[in-house]
């Protein structure tokens, strides 16, 4: 293991925003390395750190996560996504999994679900 795994994350609700930074950076294997609001900072953010894995929201401004989610594997490739959202419904899911994201957890999932994933997808 080289370093710590490198995140962004990008979600419209500030507590989110808040709670994902503190969980993530709570693990010392793991570090945040941008956080934005909308799909234009997750975007931004993604080509400037080129992180390991990217948390979106699925409905965000700036043409949500599917949007980031296309964006981030055509500048990224090595950034894998990780879909945070409120809805469960069948549509986002789909949407997020067709623009590229790897995984979709719902919020409210319990803390070691996020961090498990993360890891995961950032291959550790």
């Amino acid at each position: 293991m080289t370093g710590p795994l490198r995140v962004v994350i990008s979600d419209d609700d500030d507590m989110i925003r808040d709670a994902l930074r503190e969980v993530l950076d709570e693990q010392p294997d793991i570090e945040v390395v941008g956080v934005g609001r909308d799909a234009d900072d997750a975007i931004t953010l993604a080509e400037r750190h080129r992180p390991a894995v990217a948390v979106l929201d699925v409905r965000m401004p700036g043409g949500g996560g599917a949007r980031a989610a296309r964006e981030i594997a055509a500048r990224c490739p090595g950034t894998a996504v990780l879909a945070f959202s409120a809805y469960s419904d069948h549509a986002s899911m789909a949407s997020l999994e067709s623009a590229g994201a790897v995984e979709y957890l719902t919020k409210g999932v319990p803390n070691r679900e996020i961090v498990a994933a993360v890891r995961r997808l950032g291959g550790r």
